[in-house]
Order: structure tokens, then C-alpha cells, then sequence
């Protein structure tokens, strides 16, 4: 019986990595719908979510049967409950690839970024796919280096980030109120989705060490006088 409980524990976190490989091959497809003006592939993006919410219901049901009949403890209580989040942590990642793709969707047959945006955009879904495929294998190797890692891969994203902020505050900026929406949408749905892998990492360095690990809070600044 406890061999059956231990492979079905294992079975889960296996779910939990299928769904980073599926969240990941969305983002990157959806990057390419909204560069390309791909509707074609914007509407498989948008199709598959289908696929990521099924599995991430299937993940809670299973949790959920486990606590209910096996009444875990410690650690495998830690597993359970730890995977329940990180599953609702990687169901948004495929909701941000999605509304990618919907923004590509959207503004066919144009293209949604501009000429001057398209080499950040690219970087962006590029760090993306890199943050999710590290997710995913700190997922499965419990590997607690890799985890810290992926706080830095994701300052690359939050530069990106201000990179595009940057580019639409200009005062040279002439893309439009239109095209300003998109990419400011765009640009925080990459931003979340590195956030949710970051978020996943020390969820995994929780479950592995029972000890969570916050950011640290921004600094206030008080004024002297």
C-alpha cells in the first residue's frame, strides 16, 4: 500500500514537469504567433490551454484523494500541499501564453510589435522558455542550486521588461495608443510568467527544507528633516 502511495506521489510531481513542458512549448509558440502575426499557431496556443487546465484539475483531484485517504504527515503532507500550489502556479503560466497568443490573435493580419520592439520581445520569450525549462527540472531534481538560480534568470526577464517601459515612454515613441496596449499587456504577462516559475523554485526549496524563502522587501525610504 505504501509503495502504491509513494508511486502515486511520484506520478504528480511527473504531472507537475509534463505541465512546465507544456507551458513552455506555449509561451514560445505564442511568441511566435505575435511576432509572425501567425494566426494559424496563435489559435493552437489558444486550443491546447484546454490540455493544461485539464491536467492541472487532474493534479488537484489526485492531491486532494490522497490527503483524503492516506491523512499524509510531515513530509509527504509538505509534497502534497506544496504541489497543489505549484500546479496553480503553472495552470497561470499556460493562462499568460494564452492571452500571448490572443494578442497576436487579435491584431491579425498585422503584426501586434513594432520593428524597434521585435528584438525585445524575441529575448523575452527566449527567457521564458529558458525559466520554465530550469522550473521544470528543479521540479524533478529537487535540486536546490538550480532553484536559487532561477531568481537571477528572472532579473533578466524584469530588465527586458523595463527595456520595452522604456521604448513607449520615449518621447520619440510614435507606435500609437493602440500598439502601446499591446506591448504594455504583452510585457507583463513575460514578466508573470518568469514570476510564477520563480514562485514554483521556492516552493520547491519549501518542500525540500521546510523553510520558505520570501524576497526581500523593498526598501522604504524616509526622508530626513
Amino acid at each position: 500500500m505504501r509503495d502504491q502511495y509513494h508511486e502515486e506521489l511520484d506520478a504528480i510531481t511527473a504531472s507537475l514537469v509534463e505541465m512546465t513542458n507544456l507551458v513552455g512549448s506555449a509561451m514560445s509558440r505564442a511568441t511566435t504567433a505575435l511576432l509572425d502575426a501567425d494566426l494559424a499557431l496563435a489559435e493552437s496556443v489558444i486550443a491546447a490551454d484546454e490540455t493544461v487546465d485539464a491536467l492541472y484539475r487532474d493534479v488537484e483531484e489526485r492531491a486532494f484523494l490522497l490527503m483524503a485517504r492516506q491523512q499524509p504527515v510531515a513530509g509527504d503532507l509538505r509534497i502534497l500541499v506544496t504541489s497543489l500550489r505549484m500546479v496553480a502556479d503553472l495552470e497561470r503560466m499556460g493562462d499568460l501564453a494564452l492571452h500571448v497568443a490572443k494578442i497576436a490573435r487579435m491584431r491579425y493580419p498585422a503584426t501586434a510589435v513594432p520593428p524597434a520592439m521585435r528584438s525585445t520581445i524575441l529575448e523575452m520569450g527566449q527567457a521564458a522558455q529558458r525559466i520554465v525549462a530550469k522550473a521544470g527540472s528543479v521540479i524533478a531534481s529537487k535540486d536546490l542550486q538550480k532553484a536559487k538560480e532561477l531568481e537571477a534568470d528572472d532579473d533578466v526577464m524584469d530588465r527586458l521588461h523595463r527595456q520595452l517601459f522604456a521604448m513607449l515612454l520615449d518621447p520619440a515613441w510614435d507606435g500609437g495608443i493602440e500598439c502601446a496596449i499591446d506591448i504594455t499587456l504583452a510585457g507583463r504577462y513575460y514578466e508573470r510568467f518568469g514570476d510564477h516559475a520563480v514562485s514554483v523554485a521556492r516552493r520547491v526549496v519549501y518542500l525540500v527544507t521546510g523553510e520558505r524563502h520570501e524576497p526581500p522587501a523593498p526598501a522604504v525610504l524616509v526622508s530626513e528633516g
